[in-house]
């Protein structure tokens, strides 16, 4: 199989189901933004980091693959003509989300209170954090645009924003762990 089909020449590609639509379609921004996403969670992966959170960041990679899946799928073409579902072994269930509240609250146990918001930085795999957090808010509020237009699974838009609570928390935790100093920001009065 060729890596290039030269079928997107002309600025269209295609949907799960054969469904061609243009590039910029909202559908074809949100799944883009989960993969732009999962390419920064694996930047974190590949930093010195303590292999608990490796083995939690491949789950999350893993979830992404499924909800860029889910999000690549029109309503129409979610059955199939004999009825089964296409994405009938895929999906995004509540303890994926569940997993990563319990991953929330097991490193929140062990960092100080917020007292204020913290500046992103301190350190560079923090930052890497802080980044993805932004293009996980960013996913999810693409997939919310995409839900006032058509429907998307409620699961998905939970997923992305617990993911981008987790991606905070880690980043808190990140800067405990290697000892980067968290800037808070304080208002100017």
């Amino acid at each position: 199989m060729k890596i290039y089909t030269k079928t997107g020449d002309t600025g269209t590609t295609a949907l799960f189901g054969g469904t061609r639509v243009p590039k910029h379609h909202i559908r074809i921004e949100s799944y883009g933004t989960v993969d732009e996403l999962n390419s920064h969670i694996g930047l974190i992966r590949d930093q010195n980091i303590a292999s608990d959170y490796k083995t939690v960041l491949v789950e999350v990679q893993d979830r992404l693959f499924t909800v860029g899946a889910i999000l690549a799928t029109p309503p129409e073409q979610e059955t199939l003509k004999n009825g089964e579902k296409r994405l009938q072994n895929l999906g995004i269930i509540p303890s994926d989300i569940e997993f990563l509240e319990q991953e929330i609250d097991k490193m929140d146990r062990s960092l100080p209170p917020m007292t204020n918001f913290v500046l992103p930085g301190g350190h560079t795999t923090v930052s890497y954090c802080h980044i993805a957090r932004c293009v996980c808010r960013r996913a999810e509020r693409l997939a919310v645009h995409l839900n006032d237009i058509e429907p998307v699974n409620e699961l998905v838009i939970a997923y992305l924003n617990r993911l981008s609570d987790y991606l905070f928390v880690l980043a808190r935790m990140l800067s405990k762990d290697l000892e980067a100093q968290e800037v808070l920001w304080i208002p100017r009065k």
